[in-house]
């Protein structure tokens, strides 16, 4: 008997979601040590002084299930966000939340739209359920808005956009974003992915908090794993209509955000100092690198997050390998379709210039 023969079909298309290689693996296998970990989009300074406090305080209390309803993070967003509590749903990271939009609203029989390079979760999740994807074209390796529009059929349920992008960083803008929401059908559910959201610094970028309570269908995801530095503790958050937050929440597992990450996250979500530093090293972390890119003859793409897309015009993978053996792990991301292509996080000043010393040396 094959057990692989007992899962659903869409599992078994399935590959498993491979993350970044992590320090103490690298370590046991090359014998290096001070390792540079610059491939899974962590805050380089670390978590804020507030959240380590509230962590602190928790720890004698792990023997008692955190609150099921999560109210005190939940009202610590309403207070800064002005959104309804009753359309928030809190998820053990925002990837929690993407796989309860698919399990709650998507069955085999149904359709999700997706874009070319786009994070991988929403092609596994969906995949998980048997439904049909329609991945579209990038534009310019983003989404190309008007292109998801018109792959919306009949039996779409769900269109995954996200804001700024994983892995390219690219994004679209407030006009762009509100020209898509007034044509898409208004019984197709959008979910906005924001996990790095925080760090923009545009004008014209779109705050998708802004538009719940105009679009109905909206779901906005948001991650304390990124400028929060809490990506260790596994919390995230959506803001939807209430109805659709009733209906995540039936297949939201209870307890699914532990003690101690409930109360971080309250405590980073109030310690603006720590976001605002967070943000400027980011900026300045940006432009560093880019530069770098420019005096290597590298081009790059254009980023709001805290990461960038950089192209060899050739095979990315050695040269990946070859700066594992210098200590610096950076993202491969040929299973985006960008296979001369590499993703690296923008780390402190000294960490961007070690990478950037070791990749001139490995691509002489």
């Amino acid at each position: 008997m094959s057990f692989f023969s007992l899962a659903n079909q869409g599992v078994q298309l399935l590959e498993p979601y491979t993350p970044g290689k992590p320090i103490d693996e690298l370590e046991r296998e090359l014998g290096i040590q001070n390792i540079v970990k610059l491939a899974s989009n962590e805050n380089p300074l670390g978590v804020s002084p507030k959240a380590l406090a509230a962590m602190q305080s928790m720890i004698n209390a792990v023997n008692i299930y955190p609150d099921g309803n999560g109210y005190r993070l939940k009202k610590a967003l309403v207070e800064k966000f002005g959104v309804n509590i009753e359309g928030i749903t809190l998820g053990n990271g925002s990837n929690d939340i993407l796989e309860l939009v698919v399990r709650g609203f998507v069955s085999e029989k149904d359709e999700v739209v997706i874009s070319q390079h786009a994070f991988a979760v929403y092609h596994l999740a969906s995949q998980s359920v048997n439904a049909t994807i329609h991945t579209v074209p990038a534009k310019n390796y983003g989404c190309d808005l008007d292109a998801m529009r018109d792959a919306i059929t009949q039996k779409t349920k769900v269109v995954f956009l996200t804001n700024p992008n994983n892995p390219t960083g690219t994004w679209f803008s407030q006009g762009d974003f509100e020209r898509f929401m007034e044509k898409a059908p208004k019984n197709v559910l959008v979910v906005l992915d924001e996990a790095y959201c925080e760090y923009i610094d545009e004008p014209s970028f779109p705050n998708g908090l802004d538009y719940i309570s105009h679009y109905e269908n909206l779901i906005v995801t948001r991650t304390f794993s990124k400028i929060y530095g809490l990506a260790g503790l596994r919390v995230g958050y959506s803001v939807s209509h209430a109805e659709v937050a009733n209906i995540l929440n039936r297949v939201r597992q209870p307890f699914n955000v532990n003690q101690v990450a409930l109360h971080a996250a309250v405590a980073a979500l109030g310690d603006d100092a720590f976001v605002s530093q967070s943000k400027t090293s980011n900026i300045a972390g940006l432009r560093q690198l880019e530069a770098g890119f420019r005096a290597l003859n590298l081009s790059y793409i254009p980023s709001l997050g805290n990461f960038i897309c950089f192209d060899l015009k050739q095979p990315g993978l050695p040269i990946y390998q070859a700066l594992l053996y210098k200590g610096v792990i950076v993202r491969p991301v040929a299973n985006y379709q960008l296979p001369t292509f590499l993703r690296v996080t923008v780390g402190t000043t000294s960490q961007n210039q070690l990478f950037l010393e070791a990749l001139a040396s490995v691509i002489k």
